[in-house]
């Protein structure tokens, strides 16, 4: 069993700053790439960023110089600075990450429930 949990949410004013953290627990042999997506009300989710086993990063390009994801392996965790918010990021993040379990051949993708950011004035 593998479980995903998201805190940092909040309410937070158009340029303020937020951070997220996703802790991993459970039957954890190996931690893959580890990820951040979110959902705002009425669309469809998209990816804010990934990083890989080795540190490699990627961002969507509306997230790219404001938000900083990060991980520590030793604490199965990962993290989502966001700097310079917008009412347009107000959304629920999910984290995800694929994780390799004893006894269980090959990587999941797991995922968090959400945690909600709301940017406003």
């Amino acid at each position: 069993q593998v479980q995903l949990v998201e805190s940092g949410g909040g309410l937070v004013q158009p340029g303020g700053s937020l951070r997220l953290s996703c802790a991993a627990s459970g039957n954890l042999f190996y931690v893959n790439g580890m990820g951040w997506y979110r959902q705002a009300l009425g669309k469809e989710r998209e990816l804010v960023a990934t990083i890989t086993s080795d540190g490699s990063t990627n961002y969507a390009d509306s997230m790219k110089g404001r938000f900083t994801i990060s991980r520590d392996n030793v604490k199965n965790t990962v993290y989502l600075q966001m700097n310079s918010l917008k009412p347009e990021d107000t959304a629920k993040y999910y984290c995800t990450m694929n994780i390799i379990s004893s006894g269980i051949l090959g990587g999941r993708q797991y995922w968090g429930k959400g945690t909600l950011v709301t940017v406003s004035s």
